[in-house]
């Protein structure tokens, strides 16, 4: 009988191969990533039913000793993370996704803001929105506005999230940066952020968690539908 066609699944079986697999991989001492032989070759040389090989595998994968990628094979240690960089990320999403994410991460950013801002912080978001209101062209109001939601991105006092917003607003400004102004040459008077902005801020400084969260996703989602509904005027 062919071993390496066998189908012994015994636990026996299979409790035997893993000893030989560990065994195997230790003498070889293979650095991480390096691509182990085809099952069926695999199986030939260690002399156990491929079934048996599998679930042994299967065992070490599960320990983060191998790793599988499906049509290339079984590698050694754990799987890498892949990390794209910001230019390849802009180039594979859209505005629909940014403004998911934006939806899914900056209501919990301003609830942490309600948490920890001191006041020095909440000045500075008071100063940012006065800048919005101010602004003199779209432009203007666009580099207050992205100052003000980093204000309060500081304001949780969290490294994580301040890092995970930057590179969210990176890729928000190379996508959808200006596909929110109108054809006025500015912010009209009655823009919609003017009122929601001031509604975040009262809750932070309120130390409303709730209320911080639900004013940022209610901004956000007034964004998205100018944003992805065509509007007659600019975010």
């Amino acid at each position: 009988m062919d071993i390496a066609d066998d189908h012994d699944t015994s636990g026996e079986g299979n409790g035997a191969t893993l000893v030989q697999l560990r065994a195997w991989l230790t003498r070889h001492n293979f650095p991480p990533n390096t691509r182990l032989p085809a099952e069926r070759e695999l199986s030939e040389q260690l002399g156990v039913s491929r079934a048996d090989l599998r679930k042994a595998l299967a065992t070490l994968e599960a320990e983060g000793q191998l790793w599988r990628h499906v049509g290339k094979g079984t590698f050694t240690g754990s799987r890498a993370i892949e990390v794209l960089s910001l230019a390849e990320i802009d180039r594979e999403t859209n505005p629909a996704e940014v403004m998911r994410t934006r939806l899914l991460i900056e209501p919990i950013i301003a609830r942490e803001a309600a948490l920890n801002a001191t006041s020095r912080h909440v000045e500075a978001m008071h100063r940012c929105v006065q800048r919005t209101r101010r602004a003199g062209t779209w432009r203007q109001y666009e580099a207050a506005d992205n100052e003000l939601h980093r204000c309060i991105a500081e304001a949780t006092d969290n490294r994580l999230l301040l890092a995970l917003f930057d590179a969210l607003n990176a890729v928000r400004r190379a996508v959808v940066w200006g596909m929110l102004r109108s054809n006025a040459d500015r912010p009209p008077a009655d823009h919609h952020s003017f009122a929601e902005h001031d509604r975040i801020i009262t809750a932070i400084e309120q130390r409303d968690l709730e209320g911080a969260g639900q004013a940022m996703y209610q901004h956000l989602r007034a964004v998205e539908r100018h944003l992805l509904e065509p509007p007659s005027a600019g975010q």
